[in-house]
């Protein structure tokens, strides 16, 4: 497996992080523009912001929890050489889960479906770590 190929999920990842940050800067401008809110009460607590923008502020303060875990993982990999093809195919379940997550987040936010999603990028990741433990503790 070549680096870029790697990690190409993981910029995917990072785009998606900037994406929802674009996404949650147009929506605060706008219900400041639209009077939604006082200035003052945003510095004091989140709940200043209506529903909306706080589902997306949300989404954006989730893709610094479990995609931690995914870079550290995916870092590992390539120092100690033990990325193969089918890691690269968990990253890219793991990556599109995340953008299904996201996705629903921050427009339905339709909790059953978000869960899904959540947890499709969870079990992958799961099992993308305990699949690099035991190939690094057995010695493969």
């Amino acid at each position: 497996m070549t680096v870029p190929m790697v990690l190409l999920p993981v910029f995917i990842q990072i785009f998606l992080t900037f994406a929802i940050l674009g996404v949650l800067g147009r929506a605060r401008f706008g219900a400041a523009a639209r009077g939604e809110i006082k200035m003052g009460e945003i510095a004091v607590d989140e709940k200043a912001w209506s529903p909306d923008v706080r589902k997306i502020s949300n989404s954006f303060r989730n893709q610094f929890e479990m995609p931690v875990l995914f870079y550290v993982l995916v870092a590992l990999n390539i120092l100690t050489h033990t990325t193969n093809v089918f890691f690269v195919a968990m990253e890219w379940v793991f990556v599109l889960s995340r953008v299904a997550h996201a996705y629903i987040h921050c427009t339905s936010n339709y909790i059953p479906h978000r869960f899904r999603a959540y947890g499709v990028g969870l079990f992958t990741l799961a099992a993308m770590w305990i699949i690099y433990a035991v190939r690094v503790l057995a010695g493969f």
